[in-house]
C-alpha cells in the first residue's frame, strides 16, 4: 500500500474504499453464527452441520475483504490435495468483516484474522475437526485499517498493524480456549516524519525475530522498521531501535532467513528488495542497499518475502508485474542472487504462503478472484504451475496447514 492504498493507485482499488462499508454477511457452511458485535470473548453458537475432507487433503483457510462487490462473506474454508495441490472449498465463517488477513495460533488449534474496518478489530476462531471453526469473539485494535496480524511464539500474545492509523497493538490470548482479551497496549508511530507521498505513518506488518526476543514492526508510511521488546507480564511494547529505510522506499514485508542473521524486506513503493543484517543480542536491524525484484522498468508493488526452510531460495510477490520472483539465498542469507520471474496465473498476488511441506506455494490474487498453486522444485527452487487457478471472492491471504 502506498499512502492509504496508494501502492493500488491507478488500479481503482483503495484501502479506505475498505472501510466502513460493511456489507450485508450472510449463513456459513451449515448455517454458522455472527460475530457479536462487542467486545467479548464469549463463544458463538457452533454450526450442527459436520463437515469432512476427503482423504488426502489438508485444511486451507481464505482471507478476503466483505465490503468490497464480488467480494466474500467471511474467512472462506476449504482443503488442498496433497497431492496435486488442488484447491477444494468446504464452507464460509461468516461474520467477521474483512478478514484480509489471517495467522495460526502455534498451537494449531485458533485461526485469528484481522476486521480490516475503520474500527478495526481482530477476531479469535477455535478450529475443529469436525466442522468449521467456532468465532469465539472478537476485540478493538484501537486503530483503523488493521491489515497484519501474527501470534508471539509463545502463543499468549497477539500481534497487529493498523495501516492507516500506523499503531500496532497487543492483546492476550486465553492459553486454554484461544480467546482474545482486552488490549494491552497501543503504539502510534509518530516518529520520524512520513516519506515522501505519505500523509503519515502506516504499519503494514508486526512479527517476532526467531529467537522471540523482539518484535518488529514494518511502518511504509515512515520508511522505518521498530524493534521493540516485548514486556511481561503486561504485554507491553518497549522500543529499542529503528532501522531507517531511504526516503520513498515504502517497506511493507519482512521475512527472517532461518538463521535469524538475516532479514529480507520487500519496498512496495520503490519495487526493490533489501538485505538487513540482524543482530539478535539487540535486536538492531540494518538495511543493506536496494536489489532489483527482476520486474523491469513498468508499475510493480512488491507484496511478500517468502524463504525455504533449508534457506536456499527465496520467492517474492509483485503485484502488477504479477509475477513471482525467484532468487538464491547464498553467503549463508547474506546475499540474494535474482534468478528469474514466472508469470503468477492472476491479477495482484497480494500474498503468498508455503504448504507445511513446501512442496506447494499458494498464491492470492486479490483482483483476479483467484488463487494459483505452484509445485516447488527442492533441489532447484523452480516453481511449476499447477494448472487452472481456484476461484475466490477477492482472496488477499491463503493459510493452508
Amino acid at each position: 500500500m502506498r499512502a492509504a492504498r496508494r501502492g493500488t493507485a491507478g488500479t481503482g482499488i483503495g484501502r479506505r474504499r475498505f472501510l466502513g462499508a460493511a456489507a450485508g454477511l450472510t449463513a456459513t457452511a451449515g448455517a454458522g453464527a455472527a460475530l457479536p458485535t462487542r467486545d467479548d470473548a464469549r463463544p458463538a453458537p457452533a454450526t450442527r452441520r459436520r463437515v469432512r475432507r476427503p482423504a488426502g487433503t489438508r485444511p486451507l483457510f481464505l482471507g478476503t475483504y466483505t465490503s468490497r462487490p464480488g467480494g466474500g462473506t467471511g474467512v472462506g474454508v476449504g482443503a488442498y490435495d496433497t497431492t496435486t495441490g488442488r484447491i477444494t472449498t468446504t464452507g464460509v465463517v461468516a461474520g467477521v468483516a474483512d478478514p484480509s488477513y489471517l495467522a495460526m495460533a502455534p498451537s494449531g488449534r485458533t485461526l485469528y484474522a484481522v476486521d480490516e474496518q475503520e474500527q478495526g478489530a481482530v477476531t479469535a476462531m477455535a478450529l475443529r475437526p469436525d466442522g468449521p471453526p467456532v468465532v469465539l469473539g472478537s476485540r478493538s485494535t484501537g486503530g483503523a485499517g488493521p491489515c497484519h496480524l501474527s501470534v508471539h511464539p509463545g502463543g499468549r500474545r497477539l500481534l497487529s498493524a493498523n495501516y492507516l492509523s500506523g499503531s500496532v497493538a497487543v492483546h492476550p490470548i486465553d492459553p486454554a480456549t484461544g480467546a482474545l482479551g482486552e488490549r494491552t497496549d497501543l503504539v502510534t508511530h509518530s516518529s520520524p516524519p512520513p516519506g515522501p507521498g505519505q500523509d503519515g505513518p502506516h504499519a503494514h506488518q508486526i512479527i517476532t525475530s526467531p529467537d522471540g526476543r523482539y518484535v518488529l514492526a514494518v511502518d511504509l508510511g515512515n520508511d522505518t522498521v521498530y524493534t521493540y521488546r516485548l514486556a511481561e507480564p503486561a504485554g507491553r511494547l518497549r522500543q529499542v531501535s529503528a532501522a531507517a529505510l531511504r526516503p520513498g522506499a515504502g517497506p511493507r514485508h519482512l521475512t527472517f532467513h532461518p538463521s535469524g542473521a538475516f532479514a529480507y524486506l520487500a519496498n512496495e513503493v520503490d519495487n526493490t528488495v533489501v538485505v538487513c543484517r540482524y543482530d539478535c543480542r539487540t535486536g538492531r536491524l540494518t538495511p543493506g542497499p536496494p536489489q532489483s525484484t527482476g520486474t523491469g522498468p513498468g508499475t510493480s508493488f512488491p507484496a511478500q518475502f517468502l524463504v525455504t526452510r533449508d534457506g536456499r531460495f527465496a520467492y517474492l510477490a509483485n503485484r502488477g508485474h504479477n509475477s513471482l520472483t525467484r532468487y538464491a539465498v547464498e553467503a549463508a542469507g547474506a546475499r540474494l542472487r535474482l534468478l528469474d520471474t514466472v508469470p503468477v496465473g492472476g491479477d495482484f498476488p497480494r500474498q503468498i504462503a508455503f504448504s507445511p511441506d513446501q512442496r506447494w506455494l499458494f498464491a492470492a490474487n486479490q483482483k483476479s478472484g483467484s488463487v494459483t498453486v505452484f509445485s516447488v522444485d527442492a533441489r532447484t527452487g523452480a516453481l511449476s504451475s499447477t494448472g487452472a487457478p481456484f476461484v475466490a471472492p477477492v482472496p488477499v491471504c491463503v493459510v493452508p496447514l
